[in-house]
Parts: structure tokens; sequence; C-alpha cells
């Protein structure tokens, strides 16, 4: 039997629900990943894996088992046992594909198909990843304004503020946790090509030494931002976990938008603070920014 692709709630905030169990897999690190119809978990994403999955329990029949981890898995058209990461041999929404949310429990459950599973998600976890998220696109935005100056060409790709997008440019690696997100963007060759001016000219000094007049920038705007209490909302096409998902934030500059499949603050009042932390790799070839949300 093929399984449905699982209906997730985690776009909106959800971090409890009832559905009923569809299946119990073994995983080849000997735990065991359930699958129900529906859920407000939000797993690792196998392509880009940039929020951790999150934790909780399943509840069946009064029996608490703990979620230890929340893994995305596929089933093709032929069926089978559901495929894990790099076992995943399509893009992520092949349509001829099931996509599934893998709740993964540490030890063999039973049989549970058929029975009716309450899923709650530790919902403090669940705030702040979605602050640190959050945190990381507005990041973003506010890094691209600051660099703004240093492209002596238009790149041909811009951010909802018309900013060329030094962000998804030069992005390399971008991960988050409870207490910050991190994110790595190459200086190569390729982002020079593009426009982008890491030594000195007439008009600014070199990045290196521009370095604490941008992180102040940037520091500025993102208070100017929590400040304003922008609202925070996901665009969501429909229920399907592989649903193209849309992140919006209403800020004063107006409204901006970044594709994004995981979890967020409703306002940006939810924060007290937010400052990041730029800093260059030894060789100059990296810049790193470390943004750390403080909730109120």
């Amino acid at each position: 039997m093929t399984l449905p692709t699982t209906h997730v709630s985690f776009p909106a905030g959800a971090v409890s629900g009832e559905s009923q169990v569809l299946a119990v897999h073994p995983l080849a690190d000997g735990r065991y990943a359930v699958v129900t119809e529906s859920t407000p978990f939000h797993p690792l994403d196998h392509t880009w894996p940039d929020q951790p999955a999150d934790h909780g329990t399943l509840t069946v029949d009064g029996t608490e088992l703990a979620v230890v981890d929340c893994l995305t898995g596929a089933v093709g058209p032929d069926g089978g046992a559901p495929l894990v990461g790099a076992e995943i041999p399509v893009k992520r929404g092949d349509e001829e594909w099931s996509w599934l949310v893998l709740h993964v429990l540490a030890a063999d459950p039973g049989d549970l198909t058929g029975r009716t599973a309450v899923l709650s998600v530790d919902a403090e976890r669940r705030a702040a990843l979605s602050a640190s998220h959050s945190g990381c696109h507005l990041l973003a935005l506010a890094l691209n304004a600051a660099l703004a100056p240093r492209w002596r060409k238009d790149p041909g790709r811009s951010d909802a503020f018309g900013n060329p997008d030094f962000d998804s440019l030069a992005m390399a690696a971008s991960v988050m946790d409870t207490q910050a997100s991190t994110d790595t963007y190459r200086l190569g060759k390729s982002l020079k090509k593009k426009g982008f001016t890491v030594d000195a000219t007439e008009d600014f000094p070199a990045l290196a030494d521009a370095l604490p007049a941008l992180t102040e920038a940037v520091n500025a705007r993102l208070a100017a931002w929590v400040a304003a209490d922008a609202p925070v909302r996901i665009d969501v096409p429909g229920p399907e976990l592989t649903a193209r998902r849309q992140w919006h934030c209403e800020l004063p500059e107006g409204g901006a938008q970044i594709f994004c499949g995981g979890t967020h603050l409703h306002h940006l009042g939810e924060l007290a603070e937010l400052r990041t932390e730029l800093r260059l790799s030894e060789d100059g070839a990296e810049l790193v920014a470390v943004t750390s949300p403080k909730r109120a």
C-alpha cells in the first residue's frame, strides 16, 4: 500500500493534534518511524536541513512515547518502506511519490496501525527554533541592505526590497538551533564576478575594515524591526508536507517574502532583542553571521 502524503499543521504554529496511525517502520539505525495521516511536527528537511526537527510525544491508548527525532521520508509509486535523506532518488515534491513525516521512536512501539495518536510537540523548543528561523530571515534582509553599496553592478537577483540579494547569492550554509542561527557566506570568485566588492575602493574600505560599521548598521535595522512589532505569517497553498510555503513579514519598509518550509514567530514583538555578530574567516574567503534572538 502506498501511503498518502502527510498533511501538516506546523505552518500555522500548531503544536498539538490527533491523527490515525498509518504505519510503523523500522529504520536502518535501529530506531522506528511512526507515520500518521496528519501531524503538527516539523521534520528535518532532507534537501535543506537548516531547522532541526521537532521533538515531543506521541500518545496511543494512554501510552506516551517519546518522539526523539522527526525526519522526512518518501515512498515511490511501487510502495515499500520509506526512504530517508540521501536514499531519496527524486526531487522533493515529486508528484509520483508520497512524502511523509516520520516520527522517530527509540524502540519498537509494536503495531499501532489504525489507532488514534495524540501528537504533542515540545512547545518551548519549537518557540526557540521559530525565533531563530525568523531571525535568520530578518538578518538576510538587513545584511542585503547594508551591503548594497558594495555591488558595482546588478547581480541579477534582488530581495523583496530591491537590494542585491547577497544572502542567496553568497549562501554556503545556514543552520539554526534554539540559541541562534548561523549563516555562512562564500566570498569567492563567482560572487566577485557578479559584482560584489570585497577590497577597498574610493567609495568604501575593505570588507574586513568595514565589518564593525556594517555590524552596527545591521543591528540598528534589526532593532527597529523588532520595535515595530511587525506581523509575520506563512502563506500555505495546501496542507501537504511538500506545499511550497512562503514567509511574509510586514516590515516598516514594506512587505517582505522569502520561500521557506520552516516554523516562525507570529509577530516580532515576541522578541525582546535580535542581534547579529559578523566575522570574516582568517583567509577572508567566508563571512559568518551568528544571529541571536532574545525572546520577550
